[in-house]
């Protein structure tokens, strides 16, 4: 990932890095230093020579790294005077613009037209109102027009949580894009630098759903509307699956950050447990799918933390650890309570969700 990017003597120079101890200085996007240091806590040295008109210039940038929390304190000297010294935390990652490197000269090929053909498909206002109009064709033919609204309802809300994730934390969006059969998609044009971001984007979509179900649920008690009850408890299970452990879904970027960002044997070993125990209780009441899921997305959890290293994302600080494993087992027990308790009104339609997890 990239760790630090300044200007010096009119040029970028930047530092770059993973969780490995991996490092590389690029001037001007030619590499000029590469080092290996500890994965903990690395103290780097990275020196190299210029020649100009006036002669060598020597260029010094050293400085030390801590990983968790992330703290980067480093010196710029050069001809050893000192040009820069600062020190950059999580904050500073966070809200940095990645830079891209130079663009290659542009070739012709049928894969680039369709890339191109797909960027330009995507970017046209009119495909979101087809996208949509699709979908609620093809949910009406399915179901029924009031189900189907109610269901591009609930997607729509889903999405919309992304949306406040991206624009909370400066991201440029695309706006919500209906997929009919597959759901929904919150595109960004930007990319994010953190584990925390990932986490954060990825669980609002689920969380904004179980706040709709809840609301749903109170006015279903208020009123005694079964719709409302249908629209909680279907929201529910549509965002309770959305948080399955198993990529690309909302929980699998959940879950792979958490145990991306785990940098001993106590955090994985603690992230197999609390699967287990999800495993377990799933089966105590009865929802051996859900059961099965978790236990097929542990397993893919232990691969992807083996792989941790190479991540170019900012790792999660054992705090946002913390607080990600939590938000997700409460919303994740927050949605099951919700089937679980609709799934208790004895009506045929409204247990079915419950029925599904049971299967």
């Amino acid at each position: 990932m990239q760790l630090l990017e300044i200007e010096c003597l009119g040029k970028k120079l930047r530092l770059e890095g993973t969780m490995a101890g991996w490092q590389a200085l690029f001037w001007n996007e030619q590499c000029v230093s590469q080092i290996n240091a500890n994965a903990d806590h690395e103290s780097f040295s990275h020196q190299f020579t210029l020649q100009s008109e006036q002669g060598e210039i020597q260029i010094e940038l050293s400085g030390s790294l801590q990983w968790q929390p992330f703290t980067l304190q480093f010196q710029l000297l050069v001809n050893g005077q000192l040009i820069e010294n600062n020190t950059l935390n999580e904050h500073d990652i966070e809200q940095r613009k990645i830079s891209e490197g130079k663009k290659q000269p542009m070739n012709f090929s049928w894969f680039g037209m369709a890339g191109l053909g797909l960027k330009l498909f995507k970017s046209a206002k009119v495909i979101k109102v087809l996208f949509a109009a699709g979908s609620l064709a093809a949910y009406s033919w399915l179901f029924s027009i009031e189900f189907a609204i109610a269901l591009i309802l609930c997607l729509v809300f889903h999405e919309y949580g992304h949306i406040k994730a991206m624009k909370y934390f400066g991201l440029k969006t695309k706006g919500i894009y209906l997929i009919p059969f597959v759901g929904g998609l919150a595109l960004s044009d930007d990319k994010i630098n953190t584990r925390w971001q990932d986490v954060f984007i990825s669980i609002m979509g689920p969380f904004f759903g179980l706040m709709l179900s809840i609301a749903c649920l109170i006015g279903y008690w208020l009123t005694d509307l079964e719709i409302l009850a249908g629209l909680a408890v279907f929201n529910a299970l549509l965002n309770l699956f959305n948080l399955l452990p198993i990529l690309p879904l909302d929980g699998g970027h959940i879950l792979k950050s958490i145990a991306f960002s785990m940098n001993s044997t106590i955090g994985i070993v603690a992230c197999i447990l609390g699967a287990a125990f999800g495993v377990y209780i799933s089966y105590h009441f009865g929802l051996a799918l859900l059961g099965f899921l978790l236990a097929i997305g542990s397993i893919e959890i232990f691969f992807e933390y083996k792989r941790r290293h190479s991540s170019e994302l900012l790792p999660l600080n054992r705090y946002a650890q913390i607080v990600s494993a939590l938000w997700y087992v409460i919303t994740v027990g927050g949605l099951c309570a919700i089937i679980w308790l609709v799934g208790q009104t004895g009506n045929a339609a409204l247990s079915l969700p419950l029925k599904i997890l049971a299967s």
